[in-house]
């Protein structure tokens, strides 16, 4: 296995828990440097090809493995949620490279689903609109798609402060761990959905944990701000 990742090893000296992770699993890292991130792709293109010639037959699977296939495991997912809740109103899931938030579409249609974009892509309500069009074999009206792009804040990596309140009250009150980036933001989008009423009180409402967890530990900001907001004891 091989992956490409933007940046460069320095870049990634601070640490990530999904390098760790990758570590473990034996794949092998190809850095495609600090320039364009739209270049990871003929990146990419580029490793499978060196494969190819060397007798290999890989398989290159997109950014975030988000593709009409890749949605599809979603769609599936989408389809046992209602059956298991059939008047669900909302379902609430981080938006990165669009595919989770597609497939949910593809089952669920564009009422029911908020995705909370995460600053992944450029054009998050494009991006699921053709990933969601090419599952269903249907146009999408990009506008049509109900997407939350308030809690990206000041990047993708970068710590939002909403973010992190969003995560301290998830962990406090119902033991649910979440990551600065993904989940994180997801749970923001929907604190912030419920206040300006877009989720109203008795809807049947979702959230959908997508996972992150070795991010949080990675993520040096948070464990750093977390740590350094421990309140002391001072015995009485």
């Amino acid at each position: 296995m091989v992956l490409v990742f933007p940046g460069t090893p320095d870049g990634a000296a601070n640490g990530s828990g999904n390098l760790v992770l990758d570590s473990l699993f034996g794949a092998r890292i190809r850095w495609a440097g600090d320039g364009d991130p739209s270049a990871l792709g003929a990146v990419a293109e580029g490793v499978c090809e060196q494969l190819r010639r060397d007798g290999a037959r890989p398989f290159l699977i997109p950014f975030g493995g988000s593709s009409p296939l890749g949605a599809r495991g979603y769609a599936e997912g989408g389809e046992e949620l209602r059956a298991q809740l059939p008047d669900v109103a909302h379902v609430v899931v981080a938006l990165g490279s669009g595919g989770t938030m597609a497939g949910l579409v593809g089952a669920l249609g564009e009422e029911r689903v908020l995705g909370i974009h995460v600053g992944a892509v450029p054009e998050p309500a494009a991006t699921v609109a053709g990933l969601a069009g090419a599952l269903t074999h249907r146009t999408l009206d990009p506008s049509s798609l109900r997407v939350r792009t308030d809690q990206v804040g000041a990047g993708y990596a970068v710590l939002h402060e909403p973010v992190l309140e969003a995560m301290r009250t998830a962990a406090a009150t119902e033991g649910i761990v979440l990551d600065p980036v993904y989940t994180g933001r997801a749970m923001a989008g929907l604190v912030a959905a419920v206040r300006d009423g877009d989720i109203r009180s008795g809807e049947p409402t979702v959230f959908l944990h997508t996972g992150g967890l070795p991010g949080l530990f990675g993520h040096t900001v948070t464990v750093r701000r977390s740590v350094t907001a421990l309140p002391s004891y001072e015995p009485v």
